[in-house]
């Protein structure tokens, strides 16, 4: 039988620990006067396989993954795939493929012009900077000494040196920073590693600070609902093994992601009115929560290689390597490499990631033979799809359809993008290292074809966002329209996606978020380097 009690309260409540909620909880309770209480639905971050980079895809589908399962997608001819989410101290942080990348400025100043006074690419280029602690050092675009590992990949597999070389013969440019001046161009991505280990956000933010007395941190908490004093926000109700607890706060920040966070707004009454009113739930606010979904369509070529896939070189020498010096292919990320490219030559700005791989895609189960992959998405695609409720009952997965590929512009730029990664494929470099025969890819190059190929076969590449977006849901202060002391900080505010992996800018949200929430700009204290009491 379930229990019922109630809790003190706290400063603040910050319900998901992922990279957002991770950098709030540390960067409030740098004041020793502030309480924050931070609730995570998934298990701690402890497991010593979290750290070891080569084995971020085993993490998919697994306890680590809440493993949503899309709609039929009109788009991939109703295909049902599944939307892989970290649940896990750290979030998708804890399990992702590390890729460091921000986007263009140009995604930044489209924002600001739209409406998001304060986020434009001058203003929170600071927040990159003061969340990184770059190998390379400090510059314009870079910082030092922040809480968040960046660094240079301590693989560099021979398959990945092709793809660029073999980019560069296609006539794109070698970029050493994908993250400086311009976006344009190929090369190595940095990745959240330190050492040749998983830096998660949690790793980063939370672990060197659980011992502070102001902050308290559990784990295997599902909030089940925001709870109100009037159209304030005052607490949240939680579960934790059978129990359910009231915690209340003078304000709470809802850091769920893009999928959760607007689930639990329209638990709680925010939302589509007509939406939430077909379930019996009383309307708070009517919001469009869980419009604006948008995430990137990833599509992939593979080959058959005559270089040793990563698959291959992960040997008991090369653990052995890892473990004593963090170098080889047991550190790698599997996408070592990425770009960003034009998919028409008359674009003003690159519409295209296109990212190299060592290895097969997903494996391939039951093709003999050793491969390497290409693999690329649009990067400003402008299908949205929906997050929605099955039913008024918190355990309830929601519904989500992404809509992929519904718009002309997208199934354009995924028919040009493709060509441009077959003129990569073609180039001496790669055919060096490969036998030309292609295990996975279209079977010819007509749109009709590339097309079929694509909605049989695409997949998300885990960068769901839009749902709670600033100017529909949130202010530019990321305070919920028409209610009080509630705010939300993740990917689902951001306005429009980003042309670039999206975890670097949540990072950048929740550093973004914690100076909006103090309302002030104090010097922030360097970080501490070794790792506190594990998660209450």
């Amino acid at each position: 039988m379930t229990s019922f009690r109630r809790d003190r309260a706290f400063d603040y409540v910050i319900v998901g620990a992922g990279s957002a909620g991770s950098v709030l909880a540390a960067r409030l309770t740098e004041d020793p006067d502030i309480s924050v209480l931070l609730l995570e639905a998934g298990p701690p971050d402890d497991a010593p396989e979290l750290d070891v980079p080569v084995r971020a895809p085993s993490f998919l589908d697994g306890r680590y993954d809440w493993a949503f399962r899309s709609e039929s997608e009109p788009g991939l001819g109703g295909r049902v795939i599944t939307l892989n989410h970290g649940r896990v101290l750290g979030g998708s942080s804890s399990i992702n493929s590390m890729v460091y990348l921000r986007g263009a400025a140009t995604d930044y100043d489209e924002w600001a012009a739209a409406g998001a006074s304060g986020w434009s690419y001058r203003e929170v280029l600071p927040y990159f900077r003061r969340s990184e602690d770059n190998d390379r050092g400090p510059d314009t675009y870079h910082g030092t000494g922040g809480p968040l590992a960046v660094s240079d990949g301590r693989s560099r597999h021979p398959l990945s040196a092709a793809f660029l070389a073999a980019a560069q013969q296609a006539g794109y440019p070698l970029n050493p920073d994908l993250n400086g001046a311009t976006q344009e161009g190929v090369g190595y991505a940095q990745v959240t590693q330190r050492l040749g280990r998983r830096w998660s956000a949690a790793r980063g933010y939370l672990h060197p600070n659980l011992c502070r007395r102001n902050l308290t941190v559990t784990t295997e908490t599902h909030v089940l609902e925001l709870l109100f004093d009037g159209n304030r926000a005052v607490g949240v109700r939680a579960a934790q093994s059978g129990r359910v607890t009231d915690y209340y706060a003078e304000e709470i920040v809802v850091s769920a992601g893009a999928y959760g966070s607007p689930r639990l707004l329209m638990l709680s009454g925010i939302g589509p009115a007509a939406h939430l009113e077909t379930l019996g739930i009383s309307v708070r606010q009517d919001l469009p929560v869980g419009l604006n979904l948008q995430d990137h369509l990833r599509v992939g070529m593979c080959f058959e290689s005559t270089v040793p896939g990563l698959e291959s070189s992960l040997t008991p020498p090369a653990f052995a390597e890892f473990e004593q010096s963090g170098r080889g292919p047991v550190s790698s990320n599997v996408g070592e490499t990425s770009g960003f490219i034009r998919s028409s030559a008359s674009l003003p700005q690159p519409d295209w990631q296109v990212n190299g791989v060592p290895a097969r895609i997903g494996g391939m189960i039951g093709i003999a033979g050793e491969g390497v992959s290409l693999v690329g998405w649009p990067s400003k695609p402008t299908s949205t799809g929906s997050v929605c409720l099955r039913s008024a009952d918190p355990a309830a997965p929601p519904r989500i359809v992404h809509n992929y590929l519904m718009t002309a512009h997208d199934r354009r730029v995924t028919c040009d993008g493709l060509r441009r990664m077959r003129e990569i494929s073609e180039q001496s470099a790669f055919r060096e290292v490969t036998t030309g025969r292609q295990f996975h890819g279209p079977e010819s190059w007509t749109d009709d074809a590339i097309l079929r190929f694509a909605r049989a076969t695409a997949t998300t590449t885990h960068h769901p966002c839009g749902t709670c977006a600033i100017g529909g849901v949130v202010d530019p202060e990321l305070q919920v329209y028409g209610i009080e002391r509630l705010r939300v900080a993740d990917a689902s505010v951001l306005p429009s996606i980003t042309r670039s992996n999206t975890n670097a800018v949540v990072v950048m949200i929740g550093e973004k978020a914690a100076d909006l929430i103090r309302s002030e700009h104090p010097p922030i204290a360097a970080p501490q380097r070794e790792a506190g009491m594990e998660a209450r």
